[in-house]
């Protein structure tokens, strides 16, 4: 599902203040990434907080499209990716949620916590997952616009049910993040699987989390199908 080799760049979710990107566009998982562009405090260029991110030829160009690097977010405890590398490049920390435990470990890079707030990003951590059956632990941000969901929710056909614009992830569909992600009516969804949702982002979103169970079966039968080439 995951592809190694050279990487290329594909934007996705380009908005008056961020973007995505896909590394590698041919991929079952289709991991996306994104930046956020914030107006910096001080003046001068905007901050941009980079989430999850995998590298590819050009992304220091797109970024800086959008100001400068003020920080990487790892959103999920397995999606360090090139976080570290990322970090590295442009003199700035990793940030990982307070809470989430066993990150910091192989992240090359010096790693900042935070807590209910992305320090002075104007996103608001929302901890949507933090279990050790299955062990998960994940942080969405949200800015009363956009909502980022690393994990939880996605795009990508492995995700989605019938007529589905977003779906739970598969190994939530019985239990899904109700008390974290409903009622916050977004107006742009971004995910860290697949490309996100732009307009009627809030509907699209009560959609997944409402109809999670009961599009599991359809949902599990198509993966099957899929697999097995039936």
């Amino acid at each position: 599902m995951k592809e190694d080799g050279e990487p290329e760049l594909h934007e996705i979710d380009r908005f008056d203040r961020g973007v995505g990107w896909i590394a590698y566009p041919g991929e079952t998982m289709e991991r996306a990434s994104h930046a956020l562009a914030v107006p910096n405090e001080e003046g001068g260029d905007d901050d941009v907080w980079v989430i999850d991110p995998v590298d590819a030829p050009g992304l220091d160009d797109l970024l800086a499209e959008f100001g400068s690097v003020a920080g990487v977010v790892v959103g999920l405890d397995r999606h360090k990716r090139d976080s570290g590398t990322l970090a590295t490049r442009h003199d700035v920390p990793v940030y990982v949620p307070e809470w989430m435990t066993g990150v910091a470990d192989g992240i090359d890079a010096p790693v900042r916590r935070f807590g209910d707030r992305l320090a002075d990003s104007g996103f608001e951590s929302i901890r949507i997952r933090d279990s050790t059956l299955p062990p998960w632990q994940e942080v969405g941000l949200f800015d009363g616009e956009t909502l980022v969901v690393p994990e939880s929710l996605g795009s990508s056909s492995y995700f989605r049910g019938d007529r589905e614009r977003l779906g739970v992830h598969p190994m939530l569909r019985l239990t899904p993040p109700r008390t974290a992600l409903s009622g916050l009516d977004p107006e742009r969804v971004l995910v860290g699987h697949g490309v996100g949702v732009l307009e009627d982002a809030g509907a699209a979103v009560e959609d997944a989390l409402a109809g999670s169970r009961r599009k599991a079966p359809g949902l599990y039968a198509k993966t099957l199908r899929s697999a097995f080439g039936i």
